[in-house]
Order: C-alpha cells, then structure tokens, then sequence
C-alpha cells in the first residue's frame, strides 16, 4: 500500500488537496483507493400525505446555504420492484471533504433547523455515513 497527494486529479472536481491510499486488489489486480472524503447517504420513505418536492426544495436550499457541503445529488426510485424496495423511494447523498466537514455539518444551525421539518416527512429512513473507497471512479 502507498499514499499518494494529488491537487487536480479528475475525481477531486476542484483544485483541492486530497489523499488516496492505494492498495492492490485480490481480484483483476486492480487499485482501489480510499480518499479524504466522506458521505452521508439518506435512503427513506416519506409519509403519504407530504409533498416531496418541497421536502427537496428545502434541502436544496440546506446545502446551498453551507458551504462545508461538497456535493449533493438525489434521485427517485423508478425500477426496483416492491419487494426489493421495501417502501422506500428516494436516496438523498451529500459528500464532505472530511468527517469533521461532516461532523460540524451535522451542529450546522441550518441542518438542526431543516432536521425536524425532514423528520417529520419520514416514515422509514436508513443513514449510512462512511469515508469513500473509490474503484472505478467518472472520467
């Protein structure tokens, strides 16, 4: 395993420093890394009578108003069959630059505001928070 710096490499998206830490894989000799960033991943089932779109609306707004969030992305489920799907419908995912980004993100006023308004639509809800291993990564 080695450390590698990298200031513009492609997945970074932005001039800023990140870290991988590179280790050969047991199958295809591939790399895999795991970089300085860290993601918080929401996958829930809203209440029946919510309006998701303003459910969205809103969180759009949450990260346009704290700049520690790096990237935010969502979606809607469309193809997963029920069963498989277990009610939940939408996948909310925000990356920091670090866990301590994510940490102080999650004392951030706007999130403690924004928090119970989320809640409060929610029937389930899974959270997964976790450093990135990136295998294959965009070009």
């Amino acid at each position: 395993m080695c450390v590698s710096v990298c200031v513009s490499h492609g997945i970074c998206r932005s001039l800023s420093l990140c870290v991988y830490i590179y280790s050969n894989t047991h199958s295809g000799g591939g790399l895999r890394w795991q970089m300085a960033e860290f993601t918080h991943l929401v996958v829930v089932k809203f209440k029946e009578e919510v309006v998701v779109e303003d459910i969205i609306k809103g969180l759009e707004e949450l990260v346009s108003q704290v700049d520690i969030v790096k990237s935010f992305v969502w979606g809607k489920d469309i193809e997963s069959m029920e069963m498989l799907r277990q009610g939940f419908t939408h996948a909310f995912m925000m990356t920091f630059g670090s866990k301590d980004d994510f940490t102080a993100f999650q004392t951030h006023p706007n999130h403690m505001q924004f928090s119970a308004t989320f809640s409060a639509a929610i029937e389930k809800i899974v959270l997964l928070d976790f450093p990135v291993v990136a295998f294959k990564t965009p070009q």
